[in-house]
Parts: C-alpha cells; structure tokens; sequence
C-alpha cells in the first residue's frame, strides 16, 4: 500500500484483509506489495505480498481491504506464516 500501515486481519494462500484507520489511496484492481511484520511470538520474519486489491469498504473511521495474492515470496515465511495463524487460530 502507498506507505500506509494497517493491521493484517486475515491471511490464506488465496487473499488477505488489510484493516487501516482513516481512508487510504487504493484502487481497486491495481497491484501493490504489502510487507508483512508477523508478531514476535511467531519467530517468522518479515516478508512481502505481490497483491492485487479486489474490494475496498470505507466508513468514514477506517477502511478494510481485500487483496488476492498474485505471488508469494521465495522461500517459506509466507507458509510458516499462514500455518502459524491457522494453528493459533482455528
């Protein structure tokens, strides 16, 4: 996202939602790369998502967002990831 920060609701191989205060610059069916920060907890490092955004629903106090993942990243953050949150929360 046009460096903006936002709080990563959801994950799957799929797609993701992205939570951010305040409204954002994105556009629907344009390409971006989201850098993910995963907690300390979950001894992953950080890694980055070629997306593409697929919805967009503003409130006026925060906007969600909905992304496909076009490419995931070169070795297995992004899976270790993904399990991690699926194991955390089932």
């Amino acid at each position: 996202m046009p460096e903006s920060e936002g709080l990563l609701k959801n994950i799957s191989i799929t797609g993701c939602c992205v939570e951010c205060t305040g409204t954002v610059d994105i556009k629907p069916t344009a390409q971006y790369q989201l850098v993910i920060k995963p907690e300390k907890d979950s001894h992953i490092g950080t890694f980055e998502l070629t997306v593409d955004c697929k919805w967009v629903r503003s409130d006026g106090h925060g906007t969600e967002l909905g992304f496909g993942i076009m490419a995931s990243p070169k070795g297995k953050q992004f899976q270790y990831y993904v399990d991690y949150l699926a194991y955390r929360h089932p």
